[in-house]
């Protein structure tokens, strides 16, 4: 017989994980903004890179931080919701 459902405390975790990845995003976004600040580094490719960098990437990482913080609280409620059906809460 197969599940359907899904096991509270592993979707807990899950939702944890997905929240948790928000900072590593974060640190990530900041590290390469400061070295990139403070990169002697002067022409097009730069110019480029930066554009790219401040535009495309950002806004794409900033996009799977809500993503991730979305989904995350949805793994969470889902599994809070499952141990008071479940009883076990």
């Amino acid at each position: 017989m197969s599940m359907y459902g899904a096991n509270p405390e592993q979707l807990a975790r899950l939702g944890t994980t997905l929240k948790h990845q928000i900072e590593t995003i974060n640190s990530l976004t900041s590290t390469v903004t400061s070295v990139l600040g403070g990169t002697t580094w002067v022409g097009p490719a730069r110019d480029q890179f930066e554009a790219d960098w401040n535009s495309q990437f950002r806004t794409a990482l900033n996009r799977l931080n809500q993503a991730f913080d979305a989904a995350g609280q949805d793994c969470v409620l889902r599994s809070q919701d499952l141990q008071r059906v479940m009883g076990a809460r």
